[in-house]
């Protein structure tokens, strides 16, 4: 089964970069089914940089194991909010949403824990 999931996920994400449109971002969802992810890494934000939105660091779900992703720094998107990668518990167990660009204003900034206090 896993086999056959990623092989849908790898030949959806071919037939989507023949026909991407540059000013569209797509957002990721991944159910692993597996314990939660290990706690996240502190890292420390590095001081902001003008244009530009940082990417949390997170565990990644590699089919088999918890990998961790640094944090990074991505090109701003006037007009777009970046959503942070995150996981969710959810009734077929952890899914990882990946973040993306989302359609809204701001400067798509969020700083890190306000999120999940609702202050973003």
């Amino acid at each position: 089964m896993r086999n056959f999931l990623a092989a849908a996920v790898m030949a959806f994400g071919a037939l989507t970069a023949a026909h991407a449109d540059p000013n569209i971002s797509w957002g990721v969802t991944i159910s692993s089914g597996m314990p939660p992810p290990p706690v996240v890494r502190y890292e420390p934000m590095p001081a902001p940089r003008p244009s530009h939105v940082w990417v949390q660091g997170y565990w990644n779900w590699n089919g088999g194991a918890h990998v961790w992703v640094p944090g990074h720094w991505i090109g701003q998107r006037p007009g777009y909010v970046y959503a942070q990668p995150q996981w969710i518990e959810g009734p077929q167990g952890w899914q990882l949403h990946r973040g993306g660009w989302k359609q809204g204003g701001g400067s798509g900034h969020c700083p890190p824990g306000q999120r999940k206090k609702g202050n973003c």
